[in-house]
């Protein structure tokens, strides 16, 4: 990318402009994740102008991509080519754009299998608090020097800089994939998966809800049936197994949404990242599991402490994910040394604290 290109030039201007009048800007491409973290606050830096694909070698399995592109044109692009973004990232509505995928840094049901969004960027060119233009990582799986500043975006809410472009890893789309059923409660599925760990199953996805446990298995034809054969179940219809995963891919499902009467009990929707092999947790509430146990998704009116010490105490930690009461912090507080290193890098970005203010923590 080239500072003359105008949409990239008014991005700077702005920065440049922020920066000098120690003014708050809010990053924004399509808006979909506003209630994600911390209250946006500051005048909107728009990133919808900055769209488009740089380019994309399918052979080679990378895309390069401007931040502003709509993650829908993104992967209709790619499945033209047979190609998707493995780790299935969640949209949350029509206008998600890939900058802000990359800030929030969530990943989909096949996370259990492919990685996480952090481990499919390659490279990413930024601009950070100054309003300076910085690129680094590159278009190859092994293009790593120094300090990986590109995976380090992931999950960054953007308050280290505007992302202006990424390089990413795609993969092939699946050969076949099948969506097996069981009746299991919480804790027999939590058994299952550890149970089947060790097995070589084609499994790209879980999940166990309201007594019911689900899972795709995907890959070559013959890997596919004979897993099949192995586990047994009910195997569900096409087109409603792919129901199934997009709606939870997307959280489109009911669980994932609070409505008036949810807020005035004091509900909130916690996401807890915990060890696999973690038992059920006793905070009462609904739950919903994926990635064979690992990630736990809990609505929930016991309080931030309540929450957070249970997933602590199995070795896990907690976000508050959707809530009218953010005050206890979004994120899991961090220990004094890691948080000194998290200051440390907001202040070589962003000097002047302008970017996305208490999007990832209340302070910075």
């Amino acid at each position: 990318m080239q500072p003359e290109d105008p949409a990239l030039r008014r991005l700077i201007d702005q920065i440049r402009t922020a920066h000098d009048d120690q003014s708050a800007l809010d990053i924004r491409g399509g808006g979909t994740k506003a209630f994600y973290g911390g209250q946006p606050r500051g005048d909107v830096l728009d990133m919808t102008s900055l769209a488009g694909i740089s380019s994309h070698e399918p052979t080679e399995l990378v895309v390069t991509v401007r931040a502003g592109t709509l993650l829908a044109e993104l992967e209709a692009a790619l499945r033209e080519h047979g190609q998707c973004l493995a780790f299935e990232p969640p949209r949350f509505g029509p206008h998600g754009t890939v900058g802000g995928m990359v800030a929030a840094g969530l990943a989909g049901p096949a996370r259990v299998a492919v990685g996480g969004l952090r481990d499919h960027v390659l490279g990413a060119t930024l601009l950070n608090g100054r309003g300076e233009l910085m690129s680094f990582g590159g278009q190859v799986m092994k293009n790593v020097a120094g300090y990986d500043i590109s995976r380090l975006l992931a999950g960054s809410m953007g308050v280290l800089g505007v992302i202006c472009e990424l390089s990413l890893k795609v993969l092939p789309l699946p050969m076949a994939s099948s969506t097996l059923e069981f009746e299991l409660d919480q804790a027999e599925a939590l058994a299952w998966f550890n149970t089947m760990r060790a097995r070589p199953l084609p499994l790209t996805a879980s999940s166990w809800h309201d007594g019911r446990l689900r899972l795709r298995l995907s890959g070559a034809q013959a890997a596919v049936a004979s897993a099949e054969r192995q586990l047994g179940g009910r195997q569900m219809e096409a087109m409603e197994a792919m129901d199934w995963w997009l709606a939870l891919r997307d959280q489109r499902m009911r669980f994932f949404h609070l409505d008036a009467a949810d807020l005035a009990r004091g509900e909130s929707i916690w996401r807890l990242s915990m060890p696999a092999t973690a038992p059920k947790l006793t905070t009462p509430g609904d739950c919903l599991l994926e990635w064979s146990g690992a990630q736990r998704w809990q609505r929930s009116s016991a309080s931030a402490a309540q929450v957070r010490a249970a997933a602590a105490a199995h070795g896990g930690h907690a976000t508050l994910f959707r809530s009218a009461d953010k005050s206890a912090g979004v994120f899991t507080p961090l220990p004094a040394a890691l948080m000194r290193i998290h200051r440390e890098l907001k202040v070589a970005f962003d000097p002047a604290g302008i970017l996305n203010p208490g999007r990832l923590y209340a302070d910075f």
